[in-house]
Formats: C-alpha cells, structure tokens, sequence
C-alpha cells in the first residue's frame, strides 16, 4: 500500500514538474513574441493556458485524492498540500504569459518605441527561478530553494529599471504614453510572476522542514 501511495506520489510530482516546464515556456514566448511582434506566437502562448487549466485540475484531483484515500502524516501530508499550493501559483503565473501575449496582439502592427532589453531580461530570470524552483521541488533541495528565493531582488531591480526609463520616456513625449503603459504592465505581470516563483520556493521549504518562511521581502 505505501509503495503504491509513494508510486502516485511521484506520478504528482511529475505531473506539476510539466506543468512548471509548460509555464517557463509560456513565459519565455510570451515576452518573445512582444519583442518580435509576432501576433501567431502569442496566440500559441493564449492557447496553451486551456491546457494549464486541465492540468491544475488533474493535479489537484489527483492530490485530493491521495489525501482521503491515502490520509498521510507528516511530510507525505506537506508533500501534497504543497501540491495543492504549487498549482495554483504556476496557473497564476500562466495567467501573467497570457497576458504578455494579449499586450503582444494589441500591438499589433505598431512599431516599438524602443528595443525591448530589459523586459526580456527578466522574462529569462523569471522563467530561469520558475524551473530552479521546480527542481528544488523535486530534489528536495532546500539550499536552492533559498537561492532561487534570493533571486527576486534581482528581478525588483529591473522593474525599477524599467519603470524609471518607460516614465521618463512618457514624461519627454506624449506620443508614446499608451504603448509605454502597456509595456509598464508586462513589466509589472514579469515582477509577480517572480514573486510566484517565490512562493514555489517557500512551499517547497515548508514541505522540507514543516516551518512556513515568508521570505520574499
């Protein structure tokens, strides 16, 4: 019976380690096709959050699951509470791809006021903590929990970066104060998604040591 339950345990993990790696992908294209204009990337990126929702809700069924059949102790239960809270921030974070590639389509056909540096910057960080979190997930690795967690600073940095430059660029032409605020907002989706990553890292530290850190300040 407990091989059985640790077998599905592991089925679990899997199931999210895709849904992580499906997220970053998102993520990077999402920014991609902003960069390069390019409406039928984006489109892929809004597609693939259907396929985001199907798997939230395989995971968490399959979690529910185990719980009332399985009713775990201790770390086995952290293990999959974590689980429960792990989907929800990558669905969260597919929301935040999503809505780069919805900025992507409407700017469509409008040149950029500037060439996009920073933004894919931190779209690569981002994308980057996403996967180390899940790999910290997995190999039950709390040092790079941590590490990936202290990593959030950076992506603050180039928001403020990014901030400072798109305001001081509406502040000097009018012209270009709507795509300015759209490029404001993708910014802004690539800060939270950060914070996500974040919080993947402080659930897996929970699910290791049972002590819920708030360490995203």
């Amino acid at each position: 019976m407990r091989q059985s339950f640790h077998e599905q345990l592991g089925d679990l993990q899997q199931r999210i380690v895709r849904m992580g790696q499906l997220v970053s992908e998102m993520i990077d294209h999402a920014t991609l096709s902003l960069a390069r204009s390019d409406a039928a990337l984006a489109r892929t990126v809004i597609e693939a959050d259907d396929e985001i929702d199907d798997m939230q809700i395989e995971v968490q069924m399959l979690a529910l699951q185990l719980l009332a059949l399985q009713q775990p102790l201790a770390k086995d239960l952290r293990t999959l509470g974590t689980a429960l809270k792990l989907v929800t921030d990558l669905e969260r974070m597919a929301d935040h791809a999503t809505d780069i590639a919805e900025t992507t389509l409407r700017l469509e056909g409008e040149p950029l006021i500037k060439p996009l540096v920073d933004i894919p910057r931190m779209a690569t960080l981002v994308a980057d903590m996403t996967r180390e979190a899940l790999t910290a997930y997995v190999t039950e690795d709390e040092d790079l929990a941590r590490q990936m967690i202290a990593r959030d600073h950076e992506v603050d940095y180039l928001y403020k970066v990014i901030f400072d430059e798109l305001l001081g660029m509406m502040e000097q032409d009018p012209a270009v104060v709507k795509q300015a605020t759209y490029l404001l907002h993708v910014a802004l989706y690539l800060e939270r998604v950060g914070d996500h990553a974040t919080n993947l890292g402080e659930w897996t530290i929970y699910m290791l040591t049972g002590e819920l850190e708030e360490l995203n300040n």
